[in-house]
């Protein structure tokens, strides 16, 4: 299986670079892996396509405004740096700009001094270990000097930081949004709610990983990204019980795929647990507790779309972005979406 036989043709112009003002208001394409014809709806018809009793799986994570643009206190020299992950107390690792200008033992200076930064070391991939020297809560002097970090293929600048969180973000700790969640408004989830469908709420932290190219031509040669979940006893119970009765467990993105894959065991039941995955799904895998996916478009010869491809087949996936492409759909994170779902199981299940 080669990286290359993921790769599309899109134009640039279809990839979205605002986020539309109301949430459920993107188009939805919703591809049935049973074979029927693609369907071409509005996000909040999504619920037409729910059932009483399924169980709807969405990552409450929170972005942090994580990039940072200051000076180096000796040359003033502009600088960035990007938040990873918090290793201990006020030391993180990080991912700086430029790269040259930031050796151990480099100091930066952030709005006006309010929050200084001491380069620690050199790491992995050439990522920074700093260490933060401020006064106050560390949270709110990032949220006050801090930008959301957008993805690289975003060029225009965000005017309100919340279009990039889900209304359900609860927990920070993500450098990227998971972006199939930013379509639900309050609204939606609680007509969901009214219909009977469970919503279970799991967290994964999102890492830049997520943007990383696939650097080399066998699939299976990739090393994937680690990031940090959790899933918790209610949630545990709410998706085990889902399967139990009969329902669909419906996973809102990619990351919360991810998260009910790495926690469910080989006997198809989900634990209530934390840790750290690099679980990589690509055609092939088995999926062992999802069975419908909402997603975003993804980049060509990305793991997010091998991912799907796993789900739906990989001819079928790149007919559908084809169809995507001439259809003008908007791509990637504030773009539009899918509905991957089995026609076949879907009716099964009703019939029980």
């Amino acid at each position: 299986m080669k990286t290359s036989d993921f790769n599309y043709y899109l134009p640039k112009e279809l990839i979205a670079q605002d986020p539309l003002t109301d949430r459920d208001a993107s188009r939805l394409m919703v591809i049935d892996r049973a074979g029927n014809p693609l369907e071409h709806k509005i996000f909040h018809d999504v619920i037409d396509y729910l059932d009483p009793g399924d169980c709807l799986v969405i990552n409450n994570t929170k972005v942090m405004p994580a990039r940072l643009i200051g000076a180096k206190e000796d040359t003033g020299a502009k600088v960035e740096i990007l938040l990873l992950k918090r290793r201990e107390n006020d030391i993180w690792e990080t991912l700086v700009r430029p790269g040259k200008k930031l050796r151990p033992g480099a100091r930066v200076t952030f709005g006006d001094g309010r929050l200084k930064a001491e380069i620690l070391d050199i790491i992995d991939d050439g990522n920074r270990l700093v260490k933060f020297y401020y006064e106050g809560i560390f949270e709110e002097v990032l949220d006050a000097l801090g930008e959301m970090p957008l993805p690289p293929y975003i060029t225009h600048k965000l005017e309100d930081k919340n279009m990039y969180q889900t209304v359900y973000a609860k927990f920070e700790g993500s450098a990227a949004a998971p972006t199939a969640g930013l379509h639900f408004t309050e609204d939606l989830l609680k007509r969901i709610a009214d219909k009977g469908i469970t919503i279970a709420s799991v967290t994964l932290h999102v890492g830049l990983g997520t943007f990383r190219p696939v650097k080399v031509e066998d699939v299976t040669k990739h090393h994937m990204h680690v990031e940090a979940y959790h899933v918790g006893e209610e949630a545990a119970k709410q998706i085990n019980d889902t399967k139990k009765n009969g329902g669909r467990v419906v996973c809102v993105g990619t990351t919360s795929c991810r998260t009910v894959e790495s926690a469910t065991g080989e006997d198809g039941i989900i634990r209530a647990e934390s840790g750290d995955t690099g679980i990589f799904i690509y055609p092939g895998y088995k999926f062992k507790m999802m069975d419908a996916l909402i997603t975003n478009f993804h980049l060509p010869e990305s793991t997010l779309l091998m991912l799907v491809s796993a789900y739906a087949g990989k001819e079928r996936m790149l007919d559908a972005y084809k169809v995507a492409v001439e259809e003008k759909y908007r791509f990637f994170s504030f773009g539009d979406a899918c509905l991957l779902y089995d026609s076949k199981e879907r009716a099964e299940k009703g019939n029980k």
